[in-house]
């Protein structure tokens, strides 16, 4: 069985490139296709593999500036001859499912999320966007959201991260879809001895969509202590949370730093909004409650009174209701099993164990 795997593009380690390396453990003679490549950023694992990529790796600055050639990269995929593979597993967020399979292969698409630039957060983007993105994107739009559905009618499965995104791949391709979680990697935080201290936790890269600036402000105003650990903030920015004496600000960290963390954190704050999100399933596997905004992933992730709490609206107000509750309860997110329960359905071996079947009923097909 001859297996092509094509992913969005390799700039970077994050979720999408977890579940690359994951999907090489079941198929490791398996191509890899892509539209930009940077070795540099990768994990030997990844660079060990053969990478074919489209014609967007030759243009300018393209390891910089790939998602300003998005209205290419639909028709780049003509780059990638795919008619001598028996399975194709594409892993979008991207555009890569409009690849052109052999009439007997089957294609499963794995949907990160449809491309929420041109869909659901399309204003957003275009209201921060620079003037020439902007003028492309709008210009290209209808074009683009055409592509995305057309392409949709060639692939044969869809599977995604959550229930959230699954409603998203039903409202827009109105294609069913399984969910496959994960791969999380959740072993190495499993063994994690909790030590809670007096100061709450959030971790991410500082973009808007996170919401850093929401569990900042509403722990300003409760008068409570809050560790923001991930890059991205301006110098402006942290010396206006230090000056509070409640914020510090860690930057980027270190696993072992992230470790410590969530040991010792009370909780995380998750306020923003996300597919499917590895940041509270990686909390919880140390044991560390999650206090997050009830949308998206976390639905899934985060179990509600046992493993965490939710809070219903995205402003402060809603935020600090929720830390008053959760202080009031704090003993009842104690239970290490109760967590393990809930995060094992994430981990690597759970998500190979389904997309092996997955591709076994193929057979059947």
């Amino acid at each position: 069985m001859k297996v092509a795997i094509v992913h969005y593009w390799f700039v970077n380690m994050r979720g999408g490139e977890q579940m690359i390396e994951t999907l090489l453990e079941l198929f490791p003679q398996a191509h890899i296709y892509t539209h930009v490549h940077d070795p540099s950023v990768l994990t030997p694992q990844l660079n060990s593999v053969r990478v074919f990529t489209s014609y967007i790796q030759k243009l300018p600055f393209a390891k910089k500036l790939y998602q300003k050639y998005l209205p290419l990269m639909p028709g780049a995929l003509n780059d990638f001859n795919l008619q001598d593979y028996d399975v194709i597993i594409s892993s979008e967020t991207g555009p890569v499912k409009g690849i052109v399979p052999n009439p007997d292969a089957f294609h499963v698409c794995y949907s990160h999320s449809p491309m929420r630039y041109i869909w659901d957060l399309y204003h957003e983007y275009t209201r921060k966007a620079g003037f020439i993105s902007r003028f492309f994107l709008k210009r290209f739009l209808n074009r683009l959201r055409l592509w995305d559905i057309s392409s949709s009618n060639l692939v044969d499965r869809f599977i995604t991260n959550s229930s959230f995104s699954a409603k998203r791949i039903k409202r827009y391709y109105n294609r069913d879809s399984e969910i496959v979680y994960g791969p999380i990697s959740i072993d190495k935080f499993l063994p994690l001895e909790r030590t809670p201290k007096d100061y709450y936790l959030f971790f991410g890269q500082i973009t808007d969509y996170k919401r850093a600036d929401l569990a900042i402000e509403a722990c300003i105003l409760s008068k409570r202590k809050l560790v923001v650990a991930g890059a991205g903030a301006s110098k402006k920015q942290i010396k206006l949370w230090e000056k509070t004496g409640l914020v510090t600000y860690r930057g980027k960290i270190t696993d072992k730093e992230l470790c410590t963390l969530y040991q010792e954190a009370k909780a995380l704050i998750f306020p923003g909004i996300e597919d499917l999100g590895f940041v509270p399933v990686e909390a919880n596997a140390a044991g560390c409650p999650v206090i997050a905004y009830a949308r998206g992933g976390v639905l899934d992730t985060v179990k509600q009174g046992v493993t965490g709490l939710f809070f219903y609206e995205q402003n402060p107000d809603s935020l600090i209701k929720a830390l008053d509750e959760f202080e009031s309860k704090e003993d009842q997110f104690l239970d290490r099993d109760a967590f393990r329960a809930q995060v094992e359905k994430f981990s690597r071996e759970a998500f190979k164990e389904r997309i092996k079947r997955i591709v076994a009923e193929r057979k059947r097909l």
